[in-house]
């Protein structure tokens, strides 16, 4: 099927179809999605009519009126449901925010980045890979050519399930892929303080 759209609309069907896959966001997250000013990117929302959101910390959020039933329905499920991704995965990517998905204790957690260490709240971007349940961010983790292995942290999280999904992760580029890298300039020489840095601490955590 052919996409028409009129120009003056693309802004707010880009809109449309950002808050349709991400849910709840902020305006300022879809104008760095967008790549506009504010006044443009506050004239693509306003037609769309979204629905405000408080959180309990005062952030607005903002959402497509349809999803809001299902937004205020939802329940986190009890089971842990572990996800090693890329540091490049929509979820992180298109936020830019890692706040949204942490754990308010693992807001000052330290974990390596290309500096050395920061808080983990204080990023934008990931320095490695994620480890991800129920979309709360709960590790990092990096691939070793030379050893053929993944380096990888927790964040007080080290059960039978969440090593059983390293493993099979493992397996994955290892046998599929060959390696993982963050981007293109990402090599297995670049990436070794970061290996050194996810074996120390998640050695200290077992």
């Amino acid at each position: 099927t052919k996409f028409t759209v009129a120009s003056e609309g693309l802004f707010t069907e880009l809109a449309r179809r950002l808050f349709g896959w991400i849910g709840a966001a902020t305006a300022a997250e879809f104008q760095f999605f967008a790549g506009l000013g504010v006044k443009t990117c506050q004239a693509a929302l306003e037609p769309l009519e979204l629905d405000q959101i408080v959180d309990g910390e005062g952030s607005a959020w903002l959402l497509l009126p349809k999803d809001r039933e299902e937004f205020e329905n939802f329940q986190t499920p009890r089971q842990p449901n572990y996800i090693l991704t890329s540091s490049l995965d929509s979820l992180v990517l298109l936020r830019r925010d890692l706040k949204t998905l942490l754990a308010p204790e693992d807001m000052k957690r330290m974990v390596p980045d290309e500096k050395g260490w920061a808080e983990a709240g204080r990023l934008s971007n990931l320095p490695s890979h994620a480890i991800l349940d129920r979309g709360r961010l709960i590790g990092l983790w990096e691939y070793d050519m030379e050893r053929q292995s993944i380096a990888w942290m927790s964040f007080g999280i080290r059960d039978k399930a969440l090593v059983r999904a390293v493993e099979q992760m493992e397996e994955y580029v290892r046998s599929q892929l060959g390696d993982a890298r963050s981007f293109s300039l990402d090599s297995p020489q670049s990436r070794t303080p970061r290996l050194e840095a996810l074996r120390k601490a998640g050695t200290t955590q077992k």
